[in-house]
């Protein structure tokens, strides 16, 4: 099954957020093929404000979980974050360059 993360950055973390990135990358590389898509959400003056990611998961607890071993869930980049079950539906990202 795929789960979709999305969390929303703190008004005030874009300098935590830089800080904490590298770790952040470390920690999704080591997930290894269930990661399926991960990357920033971008505001309107071109900044990260949130990230979105799709894992694959036993279970939304299992996807969960994961997600909250993330660094920057656990040093608190998120303001809010959510995980919901997800059905791709269209896919057009190998296509691409």
């Amino acid at each position: 099954m795929l789960f979709v993360f999305i969390g929303k950055d703190r008004p005030d973390g874009l300098e935590q957020r830089l800080a904490i990135r590298p770790v952040h990358l470390e920690h999704l590389k080591s997930l290894g093929e269930k990661l399926v898509a991960a990357g920033a959400l971008w505001d309107d003056n071109d900044k990260p404000e949130g990230s979105v990611m799709v894992l694959e998961a036993e279970s939304l607890a299992a996807a969960t979980a994961t997600f909250a071993a993330d660094p920057f869930v656990q040093q608190g980049v998120f303001a809010s974050w959510e995980v919901k079950r997800w059905n791709l539906a269209i896919d057009h990202m190998a296509t691409r360059g």
